[in-house]
């Protein structure tokens, strides 16, 4: 580990889904230089806490209006930047926070070398949530605004660190230039996310895993699991804002038996789950980096029916790992998924998938490829 450069990786406050995302790029590059966290909010019961040398700004959240999300927001750039002032890593990495701009041109100032990492369209995703409680062109501002910051900060970073080449387009970066690096998807756990049963033993069973709220299309979703035939069971896999709802919206169909409601599932536990499906369905608006449960499903040979949002399509390649959503009309998506477990090549798929994940998202492909990233950046400069 001595030829790379210790990492210092930034991230804003973390909800569960981060944590998760982000202890994934710490054991990467724990396992090939030296690294700490810089973060706010970290869950109590996060691992990441006995793992890895961890500083936390405060244990506030981002906030929930707006103006103390502003405030919040301006103050933790205040405390990063006297954070990274006194650490000694060479490289710092902002992962997730890319608009946080102030601290970006801190580190670079200070002589750091700074790569940025987008987890998604922050920008895009913050409109969709103040659109709820704001005029819409108040928050498409706003939007706006923190889209340039994050544009900014791209501009002043050595370089960007993107899943995959499609995000990098998405987001509005060359996947071809020599400051960005579009290959940095996280990595599955590929002992414990295995093919336990051959999808041909599987039942006609779909699934649904993830957050059970609007930026998903639960509501789409519900519409679809309403009118299955007899053979086919939805499962919804997940807790959400929208989980009362759809208890209530398919409390007929959950009696029956034609739906299940599998709750919050432990980690561990997911691939027990995964491996009970057939098909998983996410029809995800255009917020997503590269969901973590899109690898995972694969990884257990678990086919991906998904729309082609971000980084999803460099990994659900159509009719060859997956399938990719031209609507997310429920009437198109009940169609299309009948359609599909009809096919004869669905196992030769599934096997498919399993491999892709076995080459390119193995923990042993993740590390070689932040190797390959940390000793590019150093050597460009």
């Amino acid at each position: 580990m001595a030829d790379l450069p210790d990492v210092c990786v930034v991230t804003h406050p973390l909800a569960a889904a981060g944590e998760n995302a982000t202890r994934s790029l710490l054991d990467v590059l724990s396992a090939i230089t030296g690294v700490a966290l810089v973060t706010a909010d970290l869950p109590a019961d996060s691992e990441i806490r006995d793992r890895h040398e961890l500083v936390e700004l405060t244990r506030k959240s981002a906030g929930d209006s707006v103006p103390v999300a502003a405030a919040r927001f301006v103050l933790n750039q205040l405390r990063m930047c006297r954070v990274v002032a006194g650490r000694d890593e060479q490289v710092v990495l902002f992962y997730g926070a890319t608009s946080y701009l102030l601290p970006i041109l801190f580190a670079r100032a200070i002589g750091k070398t700074v790569l940025v990492e987008p987890r998604g369209d922050v920008p895009l995703t913050l409109r969709i949530a103040w659109e709820e409680s704001l005029p819409s062109p108040v928050a498409r501002a706003l939007a706006g605004l923190v889209r340039g910051l994050e544009r900014a900060g791209f501009a002043a970073a050595h370089g960007v660190v993107t899943y995959t080449p499609a995000m990098a387009s998405q987001l509005d970066l060359d996947p071809e230039a020599s400051d960005v690096y579009p290959t940095g998807a996280r990595y599955v756990r590929t002992d414990d996310f295995d093919v336990r049963t051959p999808l041909e033993d599987r039942e006609r069973r779909v699934g649904f895993l993830g957050r059970l709220d609007e930026e998903k299309n639960v509501r789409e979703l519900a519409a679809v699991a309403h009118d299955l035939p007899d053979d086919v069971t939805f499962t919804f896999i997940g807790d959400g804002g929208l989980r009362e709802w759809l208890e209530t919206e398919l409390a007929a169909e959950i009696e029956d038996g034609q739906v299940e409601m599998r709750g919050w599932v432990d980690h561990d536990d997911v691939p027990a789950e995964l491996d009970r499906l057939r098909l998983v369905i996410l029809p995800s608006e255009p917020t997503e980096g590269l969901p973590t449960s899109i690898l995972e499903a694969l990884a257990c040979g678990t086919p991906v029916y998904a729309t082609p949002v971000s980084g999803v399509p460099d990994v659900v390649r159509d009719g060859e790992t997956g399938f990719l959503m031209d609507s997310t009309d429920p009437d198109d998506i009940r169609r299309e998924l009948l359609a599909i477990l009809d096919r004869e090549d669905l196992p030769a798929i599934s096997e498919n998938g399993r491999t892709l994940i076995e080459d390119e998202y193995s923990f042993e492909a993740a590390t070689r490829r932040y190797r390959d990233i940390l000793a590019t950046v150093t050597r460009r400069r």
